[in-house]
């Protein structure tokens, strides 16, 4: 039975408290007028999961699975230019002090769900 390689508790526990934290950070700037504290929060979720992602691989030799596991580690590489980007906007750097950021999140994020749900369903065809 190929899966992806299972993670600790703590590990998962990190990956969860991660996504909830890059969601909170990514949502901060419409409600908070200190993009510092959105950029710390979207930063402090960030390492967490992505750091999982990467631990949490795939050994098996289906293309489709791993397809997609490109895909998702693709959103995490999107997701840290996008904290660069945040970064760049909190500190006015020239010449990306813009909303950039927003691209790449919405592209980060679409690839992310993606494979959240695609994942599974392919694994599952691989079980039956």
């Amino acid at each position: 039975m190929e899966q992806l390689r299972r993670l600790s508790p703590l590990q998962n526990a990190l990956y969860m408290a991660g996504g909830i934290l890059l969601v909170i950070g990514a949502a901060l700037p419409v409600f908070v007028a200190d993009f510092g504290t959105a950029f710390f929060v979207f930063a402090a979720g960030l390492f967490p999961f992505v750091w999982m992602q990467l631990l949490q691989g795939y050994d098996g030799r289906r293309l489709i699975v791993r397809r997609l596991r490109r895909q998702q580690l693709l959103g995490a590489l999107l997701l840290v230019v996008t904290a660069a980007l945040m970064f760049t906007h909190w500190q006015h750097i020239r010449p990306l002090s813009g909303d950039e950021w927003k691209v790449t999140l919405a592209i980060a994020a679409f690839l992310e769900l993606y494979a959240a749900f695609r994942l599974p369903q392919e694994l599952q065809k691989g079980e039956g």
